[in-house]
């Protein structure tokens, strides 16, 4: 029975939005070459570094992050209403806990050990075997002070999959506040925030100013891609909240192009101050509460919700003028792209669980060559993306029980 709490009055009609499964897809392998990038990044500490480093990651690195995480949070939150439409509080958060908690835990007890174990490993002086590893990395207690990240140890992690681990806790959340939210209470919300974005740009303003002052008052967490959590719980609701009124989209589409230009100003704006601070000995631009610190936080923050807007803004506008537009010649089977596009919009949850441990295992070969800089990027973005793609491939999607412990449906 779906949730007498969730109105569809006027809510968008369950359709597939393939924009959403290519966002989904391009970030997934866009981190791949992010995490590649940190093995040379002069500031950032992963788990295998090359000797020599450099600060040219920093500024591309930042093109991605202000807009990809959030991005995957939002698209969360829109599948979070489909979602709790269709199945109501208590099977959403069933569907959620198969779907982001077995993995979760199947990840953690199997392939997360391995890039803290490969940190040990580069000093020359640690030579205790992974099994003798593990014991340590598993000797854990809990601390509630670090929400949602209950479990901690000395070198305990749930690694890259902090995603999930937010996105499973904030998921929870929802359906618990749901299930207790005044019907009437929560219609007469989503019927004021529509009004209110209805005006040219209010999509844009409303919504960032809440996001630029958590990102300047809490600071950015370099951990999570340089975004608070808070944030990310904020990108998670907003999404679900437009998912409910097809206003919003057509806010979003009507705005698309001035949230491009405004994101890119904003952006433009607030990154010297970053590299000012990051050259600073002392300072840190991510926490510090000087006023270029906060200031720069405020851009980048209200930046973010900028870029987040216009991908989606101008990806639906592409995708509503191709479904207008007659199909002269219609392809059943479709072409190349297609299968290409249906292959990974399926595989995206296994493929991001997959790929740091296979990047950091690359690393840790490749960087002891004698090579550039460059042919070792190379090398270890094109062998961690094959390798990752073989494993879901051989290992993952082709049964049952593989793909049940990877979160994908059967």
């Amino acid at each position: 029975m779906a949730d007498p709490h969730i109105d569809v009055a006027h809510a968008a009609q369950p359709e597939r939005r393939t924009e959403l499964d290519a966002i989904r897809a391009l970030v997934v392998v866009g981190l791949v070459f992010f995490h590649s990038a940190l093995v040379f990044d002069t500031r950032d500490d992963y788990y295998v570094k090359n000797a020599e480093t450099t600060d040219a990651t920093m500024i591309v690195a930042g093109l991605g992050m202000v807009w990809a995480m959030p991005a995957l949070f939002l698209v969360a939150g829109l599948g979070s209403w489909h979602s709790l439409r269709r199945r109501g509080a208590g099977g959403f958060a069933t569907e959620r806990l198969l779907r982001l908690g077995v993995p979760l835990v199947f990840a953690t007890l199997t392939i997360i050990p391995v890039p803290q174990w490969l940190r040990l490993r580069a000093d020359p002086a640690y030579h205790e075997s992974y099994l003798q590893f593990l014991p340590q990395f598993f000797n854990i207690h809990l601390d509630l002070s670090d929400f949602p990240f209950i479990v901690a140890g000395e070198h305990f992690e749930t690694g890259h999959l902090w995603f999930v681990e937010m996105l499973l806790a904030y998921a929870l959340l929802l359906a618990l506040a749901l299930r207790w939210l005044p019907r009437d209470l929560g219609h007469r919300i989503r019927d004021r925030l529509a009004v209110t974005v209805a005006p040219r740009g209010a999509v844009l303003l409303l919504p960032a100013i809440p996001i630029a002052l958590i990102t300047a008052l809490h600071g950015m967490e370099e951990a999570f891609a340089g975004w608070s959590r808070w944030a990310y719980l904020l990108f998670f609701l907003y999404g679900f909240v437009l998912a409910s009124d097809d206003r919003f989209r057509t806010a979003m589409r009507r705005d698309a192009t001035l949230a491009l230009v405004a994101g890119l100003i904003l952006f433009s704006i607030g990154t010297p101050g970053f590299l000012t601070m990051a050259g600073t000995p002392g300072a840190d631009p991510l926490t510090d509460m000087t006023a270029l610190a906060i200031g720069s936080r405020v851009l980048f923050g209200a930046a973010g919700w900028c870029c987040v807007v216009a991908i989606l803004g101008l990806l639906d506008r592409r995708r509503s003028a191709r479904t207008s537009a007659p199909d002269p010649e219609p392809h059943p089977r479709g072409g190349l792209g297609t299968r290409l596009y249906g292959y990974l919009a399926t595989a995206v949850l296994p493929l991001y669980i997959l790929h740091q441990p296979i990047v950091v295992a690359v690393a840790y070969v490749v960087i002891r060559w004698d090579a550039p800089m460059v042919l070792k990027y190379l090398t270890i973005v094109t062998a961690s993306l094959t390798l990752t793609v073989a494993a879901y491939d051989l290992l993952v999607r082709r049964t049952r029980p593989t793909r049940f412990l990877f979160g994908m449906r059967n």
